[in-house]
């Protein structure tokens, strides 16, 4: 049995996944996401299309990982 203090590695890296969803998700982000300039291209919709599927990219193959031990 681990003791409560020790996490695995895999656990550490879910962590650092959920840190960076936060963090491409936070407001401050996405505004200046907004006000970037456009050449009739909106920007926020793209960013938000790849930084989600760079996220779940991410967690798949994560957990891809973990199913292959």
């Amino acid at each position: 049995m681990k003791s409560s203090g020790a996490k695995s590695p895999q656990a550490e890296r879910l962590m650092a996944l959920v840190a960076i969803a936060f963090l491409l998700f936070c407001p401050p982000l996405i505004i200046v996401v907004d006000r970037l300039p456009s050449f009739n291209i909106g920007w926020l919709p793209l960013y938000l299309f790849c930084a989600w599927a760079t996220v779940i990219g991410l967690a798949a193959w994560l957990m891809e990982r973990r199913a292959g031990r």
